[in-house]
């Protein structure tokens, strides 16, 4: 049977996340000890007790979510019997796509972090400099949300960027084209449009000037070979071979679009029968109920899961 460990994005934050997880665990409490050193600010502090503005700017929210995530991952590596899970393949959503490369070895800690934080700091640079936005259209496929966005757009930028799972599809664009996207969903037979709590339009070319920053940081970190575990990727639902494909994809990920429910079919149908989300959140558990529903999640977001986790493995 194959396993496959999950990492969740961007949105996944909320206040106290990992709190509870690093009180009791020596393992967890190290990594954000770690991740404070490198940052050379608190960032447990704003992840265990806020505030939501903080915790919710882009520069911040990204290396949080690593932080808390690579936290629980090290307690189910270090604490029997969860030790003995393994993964055969990771993936992640967007940003959780570090996590996963981490969490399959090809990155070490210090310069997964380095990169999350710079990635956030340079997507809200981005943000800052032009009027993005971002919205998620709910019931409308694919070919649908294509002739919404050829509408809307009305000569602005505005691209289906986030292919979630089935019904569900974000757009990403120019704060008005976004808006129009809205009002104009419904016509298309929408069940809903939900304007997205983000800086700015994630996934498209107003990302450009984030993805040279990104570029230029990767310079200075080593991204292994993929070996024993299988990573993949966002952009095109294929394997990673090599760390410089790694690097490459890496960069590509801030202007184009993420296709996580082609990721999941693929995993799915090479095999992949046993899946943990591990990080702050239930984002992907929710997102495969509706790629799979036969398929089950075993999320591991709080205390009480990981303790169940610890109680309950073979």
């Amino acid at each position: 049977m194959k396993t496959a460990f999950l990492f969740p994005g961007q949105g996944a934050q909320i206040v106290g996340m990992g709190a509870d997880i690093a009180r009791q665990f020596d393992t967890a409490a190290r990594i954000f000890e770690k991740a404070n050193d490198i940052l050379g600010f608190d960032l447990s502090r704003i992840c265990f007790e806020g505030p939501d503005r903080r915790l919710n700017e882009t520069a911040i929210a990204q290396p949080a979510i690593f932080t808390t995530s690579a936290a629980i991952l090290e307690v189910l590596k270090t604490n029997p019997p969860a030790d003995r899970i393994k993964a055969d393949v990771t993936a992640g959503l967007s940003l959780g796509e570090y996590t996963a490369l981490y969490a399959a070895e090809v990155l070490n800690f210090k310069d997964t972090l380095v990169l999350c934080a710079e990635r956030g700091r340079a997507m809200q640079q981005a943000a800052d400099a032009a009027e993005g936005g971002m919205v998620s259209i709910i019931g409308l496929d694919d070919q649908q949300v294509k002739q919404l966005c050829n509408e809307a757009a009305q000569g602005q930028l505005l691209n289906a960027v986030n292919f979630n799972c089935p019904g569900q599809i974000v757009l990403s664009g120019a704060k008005p084209a976004c808006a129009r996207a809205q009002k104009m969903a419904e016509k298309f037979g929408a069940l809903k449009a939900v304007p997205l709590e983000v800086a700015g339009a994630f996934h498209t070319e107003m990302m450009a000037p984030a993805a040279d920053a990104l570029e230029k940081a990767m310079a200075d970190c080593k991204i292994a070979d993929p070996s024993d575990t299988a990573i993949i990727a966002n952009i095109n639902a294929q394997y990673y071979q090599t760390g410089e494909k790694i690097a490459d994809a890496l960069t590509k990920q801030l202007t184009c679009p993420i296709f996580w429910q082609k990721c999941m079919e693929k995993l799915l149908a090479d095999g992949v029968e046993k899946f943990y989300e591990i990080g702050p959140g239930r984002v992907l558990t929710g997102l495969m109920k509706r790629i799979s529903r036969k398929t089950k999640v075993v999320n591991v977001s709080s205390l009480q899961a990981v303790n169940e986790l610890l109680n309950s493995v073979d």
